[in-house]
C-alpha cells in the first residue's frame, strides 16, 4: 500500500518570484503553483513563464507540486496546459470544474501536447454545478487523481455566510469526499481565509479531517505547522492500528477470517483501514526525518 501525505498543500502565486523561491524551503507536503485566482489578468503570461522556469530549475522535492491553470473557458487555458504539459509538475489543477467535458478537454489537450502518460489531473469543485456533478467529474477520466474543495468561491456562489462550523458548506464538503472516495481519489479541504483566527483554523482542520479529507489547502506558510499536526495520524490511533494489524495477521496465519480484540470484532475491512493509517504514519515519520 502506497499512501502519500497531503496534510498541507500551499497555494503559491505564480506571479511572485520570492514566493516561488521560498516554497522550496517550506515544510508543507504539497504546493499548488497558481496561475488563476492569485494572478491579475495582465500578469497571466508572465506568471506562466515564471512557473515554467521554476519547475525547470527544480528543487521542490520531496513536496508534491501541482499547477493550477486558468479555467477552460478562458483565453489562457490552452496556453497554460500546453506550456506545462511536459515541464515536470506532478499534476495540473483545473479550476471551476463543472462537467466531464471540462476534464476530457484538458486530457485531450495534454495528450496533444505530448504530456507524460497519465499526468494527474486535480479538479477544483467550487460551484453548485460542480458539487452536483462531483461524482461524474471524479470518474470522467483515468487521469483524475484528486478533488479540491474551493470553499471561497462555493460560498459566494451559494450566497452562504462564512460562519464558524461551516454549516452552510457541510453538504457540499461531504459530497466532494463521497465522490473522491467512490473513485479512489484524494480529497483536499478548502482554505481558511482568516489568518489571525488560529482557533478557527484548527477547528476547520479537525472538521475536515473528521469529514474524511486527506489534508487542507492553505494560503499562508504560517498555517503549515498546524495543518501538518492536525491532519497527521493520532499516535494513539496508530498504536491501536498496529495492535489490530498484529492480531489480524496472527488470526489469518491460523486460518481464521475474524478475530476479537479488546471486545471488538475485527474483520478484513478493519485491517485494511488500519494498514492505511499505519502506512500514512510511517510516511509522515519519514518526512520528519528527512
Amino acid at each position: 500500500m502506497t499512501v502519500r501525505p497531503r496534510r498541507s498543500v500551499l497555494y503559491v502565486p505564480g506571479s511572485n518570484p520570492r514566493a516561488l523561491a521560498k516554497a522550496r524551503t517550506l515544510p508543507c507536503d504539497g504546493l499548488i503553483l497558481d496561475l488563476e485566482d492569485s494572478v491579475a489578468p495582465e500578469a497571466k503570461e508572465a506568471a506562466r513563464a515564471a512557473v515554467v522556469v521554476a519547475l525547470a530549475e527544480g528543487g521542490f522535492a520531496p513536496r508534491e507540486v501541482l499547477v493550477r491553470v486558468n479555467a477552460c473557458d478562458t483565453e489562457w487555458f490552452e496556453a497554460d496546459v500546453s506550456a506545462l504539459a511536459r515541464i515536470g509538475a506532478d499534476g495540473l489543477v483545473l479550476p471551476k470544474a463543472e462537467s466531464p467535458e471540462d476534464v476530457l478537454a484538458a486530457a485531450a489537450l495534454l495528450a496533444g501536447s505530448d504530456a507524460p502518460p497519465g499526468l494527474p489531473l486535480w479538479l477544483t469543485i467550487e460551484t453548485p454545478r460542480g458539487v452536483l456533478a462531483s461524482a461524474a467529474l471524479a470518474g470522467a477520466h483515468p487521469a483524475v487523481a484528486g478533488l479540491v474543495a474551493g470553499t471561497s468561491d462555493l460560498a459566494k456562489e451559494l450566497r452562504a455566510r462564512h460562519v464558524p462550523g461551516r454549516e452552510p458548506l457541510l453538504h457540499s464538503l461531504s459530497a466532494i469526499v463521497l465522490a473522491a472516495r467512490a473513485h479512489g481519489l484524494a480529497a483536499l479541504d478548502g482554505v481558511h481565509l482568516a489568518l489571525d483566527d488560529e482557533s478557527g483554523f484548527a477547528a476547520a482542520c479537525r472538521q475536515g479531517r473528521d469529514l474524511g479529507f486527506d489534508g487542507k489547502t492553505l494560503i499562508h506558510p504560517r498555517t503549515i505547522e498546524a495543518a501538518n499536526r492536525l491532519f497527521a495520524p493520532d499516535p494513539e490511533e496508530v498504536e491501536a492500528a498496529r495492535r489490530l494489524l498484529a492480531a489480524w495477521r496472527a488470526a489469518r496465519a491460523g486460518g481464521r477470517g475474524v478475530v476479537v480484540l479488546d471486545g471488538h470484532l475485527v474483520e478484513e475491512l478493519h485491517a485494511l483501514e488500519a494498514e492505511r493509517l499505519v502506512t500514512l504514519a510511517d510516511a509522515v515519520a519519514a518526512i520528519r526525518r528527512a
